[in-house]
Protein backbone atom coordinates (compact mmCIF):
# COMPACT_ATOMS: atom_id res chain seq x y z
CA UNK A 1 0.00 0.00 0.00
CA UNK A 2 1.38 3.79 -0.67
CA UNK A 3 1.98 6.10 1.56
CA UNK A 4 0.57 9.04 1.83
CA UNK A 5 1.47 11.08 4.45
CA UNK A 6 5.09 11.96 6.08
CA UNK A 7 6.02 12.56 9.70
CA UNK A 8 8.42 15.35 10.51
CA UNK A 9 10.13 16.78 13.26
CA UNK A 10 11.71 20.57 13.87
CA UNK A 11 15.26 21.80 15.57
CA UNK A 12 14.64 25.26 16.82
CA UNK A 13 11.97 27.79 15.46
CA UNK A 14 9.92 27.02 19.54
CA UNK A 15 6.66 29.06 20.00
CA UNK A 16 8.50 32.59 19.90
CA UNK A 17 10.35 32.54 16.94
CA UNK A 18 8.80 33.97 13.84
CA UNK A 19 10.43 31.35 11.06
CA UNK A 20 9.46 28.26 12.73
CA UNK A 21 5.70 29.20 13.08
CA UNK A 22 5.72 30.19 9.26
CA UNK A 23 7.30 26.22 9.10
CA UNK A 24 4.95 24.56 10.80
CA UNK A 25 1.73 26.36 9.22
CA UNK A 26 3.24 26.33 5.48
CA UNK A 27 4.06 22.65 6.53
CA UNK A 28 0.18 21.68 7.66
CA UNK A 29 -1.00 23.71 4.07
CA UNK A 30 -1.28 19.97 2.73
CA UNK A 31 -2.28 17.96 5.73
CA UNK A 32 0.43 15.34 4.33
CA UNK A 33 3.22 15.86 6.72
CA UNK A 34 2.59 15.48 10.45
CA UNK A 35 4.89 17.43 13.27
CA UNK A 36 5.99 14.34 15.28
CA UNK A 37 9.34 14.87 17.18
CA UNK A 38 11.37 18.36 18.17
CA UNK A 39 14.12 19.84 19.73
CA UNK A 40 13.33 23.52 19.59
CA UNK A 41 15.05 25.52 22.16
CA UNK A 42 18.31 24.67 24.41
CA UNK A 43 16.62 26.00 27.25
CA UNK A 44 14.75 23.06 29.05
CA UNK A 45 11.36 24.32 29.93
CA UNK A 46 10.86 26.40 26.49
CA UNK A 47 11.51 23.34 24.70
CA UNK A 48 9.35 21.44 26.72
CA UNK A 49 6.75 24.18 26.89
CA UNK A 50 6.83 23.98 22.45
CA UNK A 51 6.30 19.83 22.23
CA UNK A 52 3.69 19.76 24.61
CA UNK A 53 1.89 22.54 23.03
CA UNK A 54 1.83 20.22 19.49
CA UNK A 55 0.90 17.38 21.69
CA UNK A 56 4.39 15.48 20.77
CA UNK A 57 4.77 12.21 22.72
CA UNK A 58 7.20 12.68 25.61
CA UNK A 59 10.33 10.70 24.34
CA UNK A 60 9.65 12.34 21.30
CA UNK A 61 10.24 15.67 22.73
CA UNK A 62 14.40 16.29 22.76
CA UNK A 63 16.92 17.79 24.40
CA UNK A 64 19.90 17.46 22.09
CA UNK A 65 19.53 17.55 18.40
CA UNK A 66 22.32 14.72 18.02
CA UNK A 67 20.10 12.28 20.17
CA UNK A 68 16.71 13.19 18.21
CA UNK A 69 18.70 12.43 14.92
CA UNK A 70 20.06 8.96 15.74
CA UNK A 71 16.97 7.61 17.84
CA UNK A 72 14.47 8.92 15.45
CA UNK A 73 16.78 7.19 12.85
CA UNK A 74 15.84 3.76 14.66
CA UNK A 75 12.24 3.99 15.10
CA UNK A 76 9.90 2.46 13.21
CA UNK A 77 7.56 5.63 12.88
CA UNK A 78 10.75 7.72 12.46
CA UNK A 79 10.29 11.03 11.16
CA UNK A 80 11.06 10.94 7.17
CA UNK A 81 12.12 14.40 7.10
CA UNK A 82 13.44 17.62 9.33
CA UNK A 83 13.05 21.40 9.13
CA UNK A 84 16.26 23.23 10.73
CA UNK A 85 15.08 26.63 11.66
CA UNK A 86 17.52 27.54 13.83
CA UNK A 87 20.60 30.48 13.78
CA UNK A 88 23.13 30.25 11.19
CA UNK A 89 25.93 28.73 12.81
CA UNK A 90 23.91 25.58 13.49
CA UNK A 91 22.72 24.65 10.12
CA UNK A 92 25.74 22.86 8.79
CA UNK A 93 26.19 20.06 12.00
CA UNK A 94 22.41 19.74 12.38
CA UNK A 95 21.85 19.11 9.03
CA UNK A 96 24.98 17.06 8.81
CA UNK A 97 23.93 14.87 11.88
CA UNK A 98 20.35 14.25 10.35
CA UNK A 99 21.65 13.05 6.58
CA UNK A 100 23.85 10.30 8.39
CA UNK A 101 20.99 8.89 10.12
CA UNK A 102 19.52 8.95 6.84
CA UNK A 103 16.53 11.36 6.91
CA UNK A 104 15.68 13.87 4.42
CA UNK A 105 16.59 17.70 5.32
CA UNK A 106 15.14 21.22 4.67
CA UNK A 107 17.06 23.74 6.41
CA UNK A 108 16.81 27.90 6.39
CA UNK A 109 19.21 29.92 4.49
CA UNK A 110 21.95 30.49 4.12
CA UNK A 111 22.74 26.76 4.08
CA UNK A 112 26.28 27.40 6.45
CA UNK A 113 29.23 29.47 7.41
CA UNK A 114 31.88 27.62 4.63
CA UNK A 115 31.60 26.11 0.78
CA UNK A 116 33.27 23.32 1.80
CA UNK A 117 30.91 22.82 4.52
CA UNK A 118 28.14 23.27 1.75
CA UNK A 119 29.43 20.73 -0.72
CA UNK A 120 30.42 17.94 2.49
CA UNK A 121 26.34 17.86 3.02
CA UNK A 122 25.77 17.59 -0.86
CA UNK A 123 27.91 14.31 -0.73
CA UNK A 124 26.47 13.04 1.99
CA UNK A 125 22.64 13.83 0.51
CA UNK A 126 23.89 12.28 -2.62
CA UNK A 127 25.45 9.38 -1.35
CA UNK A 128 22.85 8.22 0.98
CA UNK A 129 20.12 9.29 -1.68
CA UNK A 130 18.41 12.04 0.27
CA UNK A 131 16.87 15.30 -0.81
CA UNK A 132 18.30 18.15 0.71
CA UNK A 133 16.05 21.39 0.37
CA UNK A 134 17.52 25.30 1.29
CA UNK A 135 14.67 27.21 2.08
CA UNK A 136 14.79 30.39 -0.72
CA UNK A 137 11.21 30.84 0.28
CA UNK A 138 10.03 33.81 -2.64
CA UNK A 139 10.87 30.90 -5.36
CA UNK A 140 7.37 29.78 -4.17
CA UNK A 141 5.48 32.04 -5.27
CA UNK A 142 3.09 31.96 -7.61
CA UNK A 143 3.86 34.69 -9.65
CA UNK A 144 7.50 33.86 -9.76
CA UNK A 145 6.93 30.96 -11.35
CA UNK A 146 4.76 32.81 -13.81
CA UNK A 147 7.80 34.69 -14.57
CA UNK A 148 10.55 31.96 -14.97
CA UNK A 149 8.34 30.19 -17.08
CA UNK A 150 7.90 33.60 -19.04
CA UNK A 151 11.49 34.02 -19.29
CA UNK A 152 12.15 30.57 -20.41
CA UNK A 153 9.55 30.06 -23.06
CA UNK A 154 11.25 33.81 -24.34
CA UNK A 155 8.44 35.71 -23.83
CA UNK A 156 11.17 38.52 -23.03
CA UNK A 157 14.01 37.69 -25.09
CA UNK A 158 17.52 37.14 -23.88
CA UNK A 159 17.90 38.27 -20.88
CA UNK A 160 20.59 41.54 -21.04
CA UNK A 161 19.95 43.38 -17.60
CA UNK A 162 19.08 42.38 -14.32
CA UNK A 163 17.93 45.08 -11.43
CA UNK A 164 16.74 43.85 -8.09
CA UNK A 165 17.15 45.10 -4.73
CA UNK A 166 15.74 44.30 -1.20
CA UNK A 167 15.58 47.27 1.24
CA UNK A 168 14.68 47.23 4.40
CA UNK A 169 15.12 49.90 7.47
CA UNK A 170 14.24 47.30 10.77
CA UNK A 171 18.20 48.03 11.82
CA UNK A 172 18.57 51.95 11.00
CA UNK A 173 18.98 52.14 14.94
CA UNK A 174 22.12 49.67 14.98
CA UNK A 175 23.73 52.43 13.00
CA UNK A 176 26.77 53.87 14.61
CA UNK A 177 25.30 52.15 18.00
CA UNK A 178 27.71 49.54 18.49
CA UNK A 179 26.74 47.06 21.33
CA UNK A 180 23.93 48.89 22.59
CA UNK A 181 20.83 48.71 19.73
CA UNK A 182 16.70 48.72 20.80
CA UNK A 183 16.11 45.66 18.60
CA UNK A 184 17.03 42.54 20.20
CA UNK A 185 16.48 40.83 17.06
CA UNK A 186 19.34 42.19 15.48
CA UNK A 187 21.63 41.22 18.64
CA UNK A 188 22.30 37.41 16.63
CA UNK A 189 22.30 38.63 13.73
CA UNK A 190 25.92 41.15 14.47
CA UNK A 191 27.64 38.56 15.82
CA UNK A 192 30.03 36.44 13.59
CA UNK A 193 29.90 33.63 15.26
CA UNK A 194 26.29 32.93 14.54
CA UNK A 195 25.65 34.78 12.08
CA UNK A 196 28.75 34.25 10.21
CA UNK A 197 31.08 36.36 7.59
CA UNK A 198 28.04 38.62 6.61
CA UNK A 199 24.62 39.95 7.92
CA UNK A 200 22.99 41.96 5.24
CA UNK A 201 23.94 39.82 2.60
CA UNK A 202 24.22 36.33 3.83
CA UNK A 203 20.30 37.31 5.00
CA UNK A 204 18.21 38.96 2.34
CA UNK A 205 21.15 39.34 -0.35
CA UNK A 206 21.01 36.00 -1.09
CA UNK A 207 17.19 36.14 -1.69
CA UNK A 208 18.01 38.50 -4.59
CA UNK A 209 20.32 36.06 -6.11
CA UNK A 210 18.76 32.93 -5.78
CA UNK A 211 15.44 35.02 -6.68
CA UNK A 212 16.88 35.69 -10.42
CA UNK A 213 18.66 33.11 -10.78
CA UNK A 214 15.50 31.04 -10.28
CA UNK A 215 13.60 33.32 -12.64
CA UNK A 216 16.36 33.82 -15.13
CA UNK A 217 18.03 30.56 -15.25
CA UNK A 218 21.57 32.42 -14.85
CA UNK A 219 24.37 32.22 -12.66
CA UNK A 220 26.25 34.86 -11.20
CA UNK A 221 29.72 34.57 -12.41
CA UNK A 222 31.25 37.65 -10.70
CA UNK A 223 30.89 40.43 -8.45
CA UNK A 224 32.31 43.91 -7.61
CA UNK A 225 30.94 44.57 -4.26
CA UNK A 226 30.87 47.42 -1.57
CA UNK A 227 29.63 46.26 2.49
CA UNK A 228 28.96 49.37 4.71
CA UNK A 229 28.79 47.93 8.72
CA UNK A 230 28.01 51.52 10.14
CA UNK A 231 30.26 50.81 13.24
CA UNK A 232 28.56 47.17 13.27
CA UNK A 233 30.57 43.57 13.36
CA UNK A 234 28.71 42.91 10.25
CA UNK A 235 27.08 44.62 7.24
CA UNK A 236 24.05 46.41 7.59
CA UNK A 237 23.66 47.20 3.35
CA UNK A 238 25.74 46.45 0.17
CA UNK A 239 25.25 47.33 -3.32
CA UNK A 240 26.75 45.33 -5.71
CA UNK A 241 28.00 44.87 -9.61
CA UNK A 242 27.01 41.23 -10.66
CA UNK A 243 28.05 39.90 -13.82
CA UNK A 244 25.93 36.73 -15.22
CA UNK A 245 27.74 33.11 -16.91
CA UNK A 246 25.73 34.51 -20.12
CA UNK A 247 27.67 38.09 -20.34
CA UNK A 248 24.93 40.13 -18.64
CA UNK A 249 25.36 42.53 -16.07
CA UNK A 250 23.20 43.67 -13.54
CA UNK A 251 23.04 45.38 -9.84
CA UNK A 252 21.84 43.85 -6.18
CA UNK A 253 20.90 46.57 -3.62
CA UNK A 254 20.58 45.23 -0.20
CA UNK A 255 19.93 47.13 2.71
CA UNK A 256 18.51 47.06 6.35
CA UNK A 257 18.83 50.60 7.29
CA UNK A 258 16.60 52.05 4.35
CA UNK A 259 14.40 54.39 6.22
CA UNK A 260 10.61 53.93 4.46
CA UNK A 261 10.98 50.54 3.37
CA UNK A 262 9.84 47.31 5.15
CA UNK A 263 10.32 43.77 3.03
CA UNK A 264 11.13 45.50 -0.28
CA UNK A 265 12.45 42.77 -2.50
CA UNK A 266 11.95 44.00 -6.33
CA UNK A 267 13.17 41.65 -9.19
CA UNK A 268 13.28 43.57 -12.77
CA UNK A 269 14.59 41.22 -15.67
CA UNK A 270 14.66 43.22 -18.98
CA UNK A 271 15.50 41.33 -21.82
CA UNK A 272 15.75 41.87 -26.23
CA UNK A 273 12.08 41.75 -26.23
CA UNK A 274 10.31 43.19 -23.31
CA UNK A 275 10.67 42.87 -19.46
CA UNK A 276 8.94 41.35 -16.51
CA UNK A 277 8.84 42.94 -12.84
CA UNK A 278 7.86 41.30 -9.09
CA UNK A 279 7.60 42.95 -6.55
CA UNK A 280 7.10 40.86 -3.28
CA UNK A 281 4.99 43.37 -1.43
CA UNK A 282 2.61 42.92 -4.32
CA UNK A 283 3.16 39.40 -4.36
CA UNK A 284 0.09 38.56 -6.80
CA UNK A 285 0.50 40.76 -9.94
CA UNK A 286 3.74 40.37 -12.13
CA UNK A 287 4.70 43.45 -14.77
CA UNK A 288 5.20 42.49 -18.16
CA UNK A 289 6.43 44.75 -20.59
CA UNK A 290 6.96 43.64 -24.70
CA UNK A 291 8.82 46.03 -26.77
CA UNK A 292 6.05 49.03 -28.11
CA UNK A 293 4.02 47.78 -26.55
CA UNK A 294 1.96 48.98 -22.80
CA UNK A 295 2.32 47.23 -19.54
CA UNK A 296 0.83 44.27 -18.61
CA UNK A 297 -0.43 43.56 -15.33
CA UNK A 298 -0.60 39.49 -14.83
CA UNK A 299 -2.66 38.69 -11.68
CA UNK A 300 -2.54 35.21 -10.06
CA UNK A 301 -5.38 32.67 -10.51
CA UNK A 302 -6.90 34.00 -13.91
CA UNK A 303 -6.74 31.84 -16.54
CA UNK A 304 -3.77 33.29 -18.72
CA UNK A 305 -1.16 32.26 -16.54
CA UNK A 306 0.79 29.19 -17.49
CA UNK A 307 -0.16 25.97 -16.31
CA UNK A 308 2.58 25.99 -13.71
CA UNK A 309 1.87 28.79 -12.25
CA UNK A 310 -2.16 28.00 -11.97
CA UNK A 311 -1.21 24.64 -10.63
CA UNK A 312 0.81 26.40 -7.43
CA UNK A 313 -2.22 29.14 -6.76
CA UNK A 314 -4.40 27.77 -3.65
CA UNK A 315 -7.41 30.35 -3.83
CA UNK A 316 -9.04 32.34 -6.72
CA UNK A 317 -8.11 35.67 -7.55
CA UNK A 318 -8.53 38.97 -5.82
CA UNK A 319 -8.20 36.62 -2.13
CA UNK A 320 -4.06 37.42 -1.57
CA UNK A 321 -1.47 34.79 -1.28
CA UNK A 322 1.92 35.75 0.28
CA UNK A 323 4.73 34.28 2.21
CA UNK A 324 2.31 31.78 4.06
CA UNK A 325 1.91 30.18 0.38
CA UNK A 326 5.24 30.39 -0.90
CA UNK A 327 6.35 28.47 1.92
CA UNK A 328 3.78 25.65 1.47
CA UNK A 329 4.43 25.70 -2.20
CA UNK A 330 7.85 24.61 -1.28
CA UNK A 331 7.21 22.27 0.89
CA UNK A 332 4.61 20.91 -1.27
CA UNK A 333 7.12 19.65 -4.09
CA UNK A 334 9.49 18.63 -1.05
CA UNK A 335 7.07 16.68 0.56
CA UNK A 336 5.37 15.04 -2.64
CA UNK A 337 9.06 13.86 -4.14
CA UNK A 338 9.90 12.28 -1.05
CA UNK A 339 6.19 10.16 -0.91
CA UNK A 340 7.10 9.41 -4.77
CA UNK A 341 10.26 8.00 -3.80
CA UNK A 342 9.21 6.00 -0.94
CA UNK A 343 5.85 4.56 -3.13
CA UNK A 344 8.82 4.25 -6.00
CA UNK A 345 7.02 6.54 -8.20
CA UNK A 346 8.61 8.08 -11.43
CA UNK A 347 9.62 11.95 -10.56
CA UNK A 348 8.89 14.83 -13.50
CA UNK A 349 11.01 18.48 -14.16
CA UNK A 350 8.57 19.90 -11.88
CA UNK A 351 8.81 17.23 -9.40
CA UNK A 352 12.41 19.09 -8.96
CA UNK A 353 11.02 22.63 -8.16
CA UNK A 354 12.15 23.30 -4.89
CA UNK A 355 15.35 25.38 -3.83
CA UNK A 356 17.97 22.48 -3.51
CA UNK A 357 21.49 22.69 -1.94
CA UNK A 358 22.99 23.39 -5.02
CA UNK A 359 21.31 26.61 -4.31
CA UNK A 360 21.90 26.91 -0.86
CA UNK A 361 25.80 26.04 -2.06
CA UNK A 362 25.92 29.18 -4.91
CA UNK A 363 24.10 31.26 -1.62
CA UNK A 364 27.33 30.49 0.09
CA UNK A 365 29.88 31.15 -2.28
CA UNK A 366 27.27 34.37 -3.45
CA UNK A 367 28.69 35.78 -0.07
CA UNK A 368 31.71 35.04 0.39
CA UNK A 369 32.68 36.43 -2.91
CA UNK A 370 31.15 39.68 -2.15
CA UNK A 371 32.30 40.10 1.38
CA UNK A 372 35.86 39.23 -0.23
CA UNK A 373 35.37 41.90 -3.16
CA UNK A 374 34.21 44.46 -0.63
CA UNK A 375 37.15 44.03 1.45
CA UNK A 376 39.13 44.70 -1.85
CA UNK A 377 37.72 47.90 -2.54
CA UNK A 378 34.97 46.39 -4.72
CA UNK A 379 37.13 44.29 -6.91
CA UNK A 380 35.47 42.12 -9.19
CA UNK A 381 35.67 38.81 -7.78
CA UNK A 382 34.85 35.23 -9.27
CA UNK A 383 32.11 32.77 -8.03
CA UNK A 384 34.09 29.50 -7.84
CA UNK A 385 32.65 26.53 -10.14
CA UNK A 386 30.10 29.15 -12.46
CA UNK A 387 31.55 29.88 -16.17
Amino acid sequence: MSRKTLLYGMVGGDRNAFIGGVHRVAIHFEGTAFLAAGCFNPDPAANKECGEFYQLENDRIYADYKEMAEKESKRADKIDFVTIATPNFLHYEVAKKFLECGIHVLCEKPLCFEVNQAEELKKIAEERGLFFAVNYSYSGNAMVKEARELVENGTIGEVINVNAEYLQEWLIDDIGAGDQTMNKLSVWRKDPKVAGISNCVGDIGTHIEHTVSYITGLKVKRVAAVLDHFGQPLDLNANILVEFNNGAHGVFCSSQVCVGHMNGLVVRIFGTKGAIEWVQENPNILYVTLKGQPTKVYNRGMAYVTERTASVSRIPSGHPEGLYEAFANIYRVFINVILKKINGEPLTKYDYDFPSVDDGITGVRFVHAAVESSNRDGAWVKLEDVD
